[in-house]
């Protein structure tokens, strides 16, 4: 757990995706940081008291480092003032409706939504319409008032009420002004990006642009950032003055699409000449690396770009496409990356690595240490 503790405190937060693909999103930035690891330890940490991290809105949903949740409890009330449509109509109609389904999970929480359509089924009323009590339990995680027990087998989550899940000194902890909140957030992204842009800084939590340049020149002013002139940026830059400054980095890492490294796409393009957009949400015509592509951290730099799929059935890590980043060396990243496909076929308990015939790499990536092709 230790290890796991520190890429938390590093990062503070692991987005959440539905996609599972290769691996569910959240496992992977601490396999990019750590390689092969217990899952199990993250599922204790999101699932088993005393939890390390909790799911709430950061960087879109995430989990949390806990230490966090104070500095967030503003988000939920910002969150109040910005109902959506139906939630809208439940709460001028209905408003009893929210109160009914935090009795509910209050009581016998924590409840998946499922749980609470179960409900429907053994309770008559006209209260129990599925999709507006599913919207009330949404709703009620949405401001703060319902927090994320963590997720079954289903993905779903198990709402429960905040001071069940949150460690109970955390949850004691008065709540900051909305401007420490902030400032906090910031010191955060700070640490965890090390090298940054203000756009930047406001993209890691999705906090307001002007707020968060507010909070950026008070950290200035406290010297707990520097402005700096990055190479290659078009706007000025900043670090984190505590960051680690090393001569030569030696990685090999695979990064997934939501990872933090690639939250700022403007960042990842200015800073490693990569122009990177996620192909799940892109239309399949307009594609161009794949579905769910992987970045290929190589040292200093981003040497290859992999569409991975896990096929469980079959027990393969199947390679849809391989891409040579311009400027790599074509020989070196094929065996390192073939290296690299391999730990994170273990990683999955999956026995083979099959490599298909698209992309500008694949070739030399399918006879790097004899992985198999199609």
């Amino acid at each position: 757990m230790r290890q796991v503790q520190r890429v938390i405190s590093q990062v503070a937060q692991f987005q959440v995706d539905s996609v599972n693909v290769c691996v569910r999103a959240h496992y992977m930035p601490l396999y990019s940081r750590l390689g092969p690891y217990d899952r199990a330890v993250l599922d204790r940490a999101v699932n088993a008291k005393p939890r390390r991290v909790y799911e709430f809105w950061g960087h879109a949903a995430s989990l949390i480092d806990v230490e966090l949740a104070p500095a967030f409890r503003f988000r939920g009330e910002e969150h109040r003032q910005r109902p959506w449509n139906m939630m809208r109509e439940v709460l001028a109609s209905k408003p009893e409706l929210v109160d009914k389904v935090y009795a509910q999970v209050a009581e016998r929480g924590p409840l998946t939504a499922r749980e609470i359509e179960h409900e429907q089924e053994r309770t008559k009323g006209p209260w129990w319409d599925w999709s507006e009590a599913k919207s009330a339990l949404e709703w009620l995680f949405y401001v703060g008032e319902l927090s994320s027990a963590g997720r079954n087998s289903q993905f779903e989550r198990r709402f429960d009420l905040p001071e069940r899940v949150l460690p109970a000194a955390i949850h004691a902890t008065p709540t900051p002004t909305e401007d420490e909140a902030r400032i906090e957030l910031a010191r955060r992204a700070a640490a965890a990006l090390g090298v940054f842009n203000e756009a930047g800084l406001a993209e890691y939590f999705y906090t307001d642009r002007r707020k968060t340049g507010e909070a950026l020149a008070h950290l200035i002013a406290t010297g707990e950032v520097e402005p700096v002139s990055v190479q290659s940026w078009s706007r000025p830059g900043y670090l984190w003055s505590a960051a680690a400054r090393p001569r030569k980095l030696e990685v090999d890492a695979l990064v997934s699409p939501f990872d933090s490294l690639v939250f700022d796409r403007e960042r990842l393009l200015e800073t490693f000449g990569v122009h990177y957009r996620i192909g799940l949400y892109t239309p399949k015509a307009e594609r161009v690396h794949g579905y769910y592509v992987y970045l290929f951290v190589m040292d200093d730099r981003i040497a290859a770009r992999v569409d991975l799929k896990a096929d469980r059935k079959a027990s393969r890590l199947l390679v849809q496409s391989a891409w040579l980043e311009p400027g790599s060396d074509e020989v070196q990243t094929a065996h390192r990356l073939a290296a690299e496909l391999r730990r994170l076929a273990d990683w999955l308990e999956l026995s083979d690595v099959v490599v298909s015939g698209v992309g500008n790499l694949a070739h030399t990536l399918a006879i790097a240490d004899g992985l198999a092709r199609t």
